[in-house]
């Protein structure tokens, strides 16, 4: 390393970064060519050569971003070049495991620049070459338009992870021991990909942390994107829709999920906050993710897949109704989402309705689906450990939030005083918060190293479960109420309902 700071060798050209604290970090580098003009909905393209030294000190722009849910990232400075990813290494002439992160933001928004998914922490402490990367999102990742390939923003993460494979070496990585991790739409994201033709071979471990359940029918997915073009006026066709800037396609697609709630065709997705999801196009996305790994199709891949005790409650804190949940929502909730509303009063009889509500919702979106990952891929004849945060977030009252979604990354990356999620543990992170996070990255990394995280792989008679608490321990699943209540129901894609 010079005191100009570190260069690397990569496929397009020399990069030079920045030492953090003992750790080379290199920001910005493109992975693709930007996907505007002649590539605006079309699939990436390899970056472009460069000649002499590229700056990597900065992280590349996020790409346009959904207002949806009034958690986008910082805004585009006008720049195109959003295709790019971010490196931290604590040895650049190691062989170290790699962690590769893919952020979550439903689909809709996200962005590889977020304070909170700094890797710093985990490559110093923990040993490892940590990856982030920016996708698509919302209308320009997963609109489902006539004369664009499916899945933009899956594809978007095979091309991230295919520049990994053939540049990880330099800045001290082992292309052979790569784990894809991600936390809600980055765990959707990551169990789809252990499921694409395109991305096989390209990892070889996966965390998945609050899965989400809503994949899309191309039927159902289609209809939202003629929703979409319809609110622009136009055909609901990529040539069309190229000549729309990006931020206003983007636009059109809030306008559709704001309004989207009394679309009975919609079904179950309409009860939800955004109208994107993968499509299970039978292509690109062949399958479902539950069906196709219990089918054996990732068999190879270890997979670490769990969820948050109270996923939901977060998102009923940001529309501030908790403690405002009326038996009228709770008993829709229940009609949209249960398998059996009779069955989830009968076996929660001390639950009121807004704990009902919390937990249908909680178990439809998150809960259910990381469980039934785990179960999918252990019956598929690949191993899978199982993980429950019950921990209470300490940041805005344990009491109010407890155990909620997004309260893992913090502790996943120990950065426990950034912004945005890191609120939930608050401004000054006690000793406990800490050696929780050094337990979570421990786990974690020893994954990524060894493909043991320290508990026991889930097996339905047992169904070993690491409980992550002040005192973490191995323990029965936790929600078996739910367990039962889910046991029977298949996750698959969303249909297009009638009427």
């Amino acid at each position: 390393m010079s005191g100009a700071g570190p260069e690397v060798r990569v496929a397009a050209g020399r990069v030079r970064g920045l030492v953090e604290d003992g750790v080379a970090v290199f920001r910005g580098i493109p992975f693709a060519r930007p996907p505007v003009g002649d590539l605006r909905l079309a699939a990436p393209v390899p970056a472009e050569p460069w000649d002499g030294v590229r700056p990597a000190v900065a992280f590349g722009p996020p790409p346009p971003q959904s207002q949806m849910l009034g958690l986008s990232q910082a805004g585009n400075d006008g720049s195109e070049d959003w295709l790019t990813a971010n490196v931290w290494s604590p040895d650049l002439g190691a062989r170290l495991p790699v962690m590769v992160w893919i952020y979550g933001g439903a689909y809709i928004f996200g962005w590889s620049g977020d304070p909170a998914y700094d890797g710093g922490v985990l490559a110093r402490h923990d040993e490892v070459v940590v990856v982030t990367f920016n996708y698509r999102v919302a209308a320009e990742g997963f609109g489902h338009f006539e004369g664009a390939p499916a899945n933009r923003g899956l594809l978007d993460q095979v091309a991230a992870l295919r520049w990994v494979r053939d540049n990880i070496a330099a800045f001290g990585g082992d292309p052979d021991r790569v784990t894809v991790f991600g936390e809600s739409a980055g765990a959707g994201s990551a169990a789809a990909l252990m499921t694409m033709p395109s991305a096989a071979g390209l990892f070889h471990r996966v965390i998945a942390q609050s899965v989400p359940g809503p994949f899309l029918s191309t039927e159902l997915a289609a209809d939202v994107a003629r929703a979409v073009a319809g609110e622009l006026g136009v055909p609901p066709v990529a040539g069309e829709l190229a000549r729309v800037p990006p931020q206003r396609l983007i636009e059109a697609g809030d306008a559709v999920a704001a309004t989207m709630r009394g679309n009975l065709r919609w079904g179950q997705l309409a009860h939800t906050q955004t109208a994107f999801s993968p499509v299970v196009d039978g292509e690109i996305l062949p399958a479902a993710p539950w069906r196709a790994l219990a089918d054996g199709v990732a068999r190879d891949v270890e997979l670490i897949a769990g969820h948050t005790r109270d996923e939901y409650r977060l998102f009923i804190a940001m529309r501030g109704d908790i403690g405002r949940i009326t038996e009228e929502q709770a008993a829709t909730a229940l009609r949209v989402f249960a398998p059996d509303p009779d069955a989830y009063r009968a076996a929660y009889p001390g639950a009121g309705a807004e704990r009902l509500y919390e937990l249908v919702y909680s178990d439809w979106l998150f809960r259910m689906p990381s469980l039934h990952l785990a179960q999918a891929h252990q019956a598929g004849g690949g191993r899978a450990h199982l993980y429950e945060l019950t921990w209470p977030a300490p940041g805005m009252g344990g009491e109010v939030l407890g155990a909620c979604h997004g309260l893992d990354v913090p502790l996943t990356f120990g950065n426990l005083a950034a912004g945005g999620l890191g609120l939930l543990i608050g401004g000054s992170p006690s000793r406990e918060t800490a050696d929780l996070s050094a337990r979570v990255r421990a786990a974690w990394t020893a994954f990524a190293a060894t493909g043991y995280p320290g508990w026991p792989a889930y097996e339905p008679e047992g169904g070993h479960t690491w409980v992550i608490d002040a005192k973490p321990e191995v323990a029965a699943y936790p929600e078996n109420t739910s367990r039962a209540l889910w046991a029977e129901h298949t996750f698959g894609p969303l249909p297009l309902c009638a009427g």
